[in-house]
């Protein structure tokens, strides 16, 4: 299996009723000493208009957000296919709204 990196959308398989979805991985690949898990944050299509949801206009991705308030951990075998990444600068504005919602800034 390829080792996913921070930044990187992956399709995933979440549990949902044999439902597949895009997220985007937080955190690196799990050292030795971890296990072997990443964080993510889901794409949902479902879109509410509040403010944990993150706009990051994707052409491999449909219209949609990310929905910071559902960031969790899944385990590697989950990760199905690596369809693209979110650019550097989309990834810091998504890492600084994430901080702001959950008062670590």
């Amino acid at each position: 299996m390829p080792r996913p990196s921070p930044g990187e959308i992956w399709l995933a398989d979440l549990g949902y009723a044999a439902k597949t979805r895009p997220v985007l991985l937080l955190s690196r690949y799990p050292g030795d000493d971890g296990l072997a898990l990443v964080l993510i944050v889901p794409h949902t299509t479902a879109v509410r208009h509040n403010r944990w949801e993150f706009n990051a206009d994707l052409a491999f991705l449909k219209q949609g957000v990310f929905h910071l308030q559902q960031v969790q951990p899944v385990s590697l075998p989950k990760l199905i296919q690596r369809l693209g990444f979110m650019p550097p600068l989309q990834l810091s504005a998504l890492r600084h709204k994430l901080a702001t919602e959950l008062e670590l800034i």
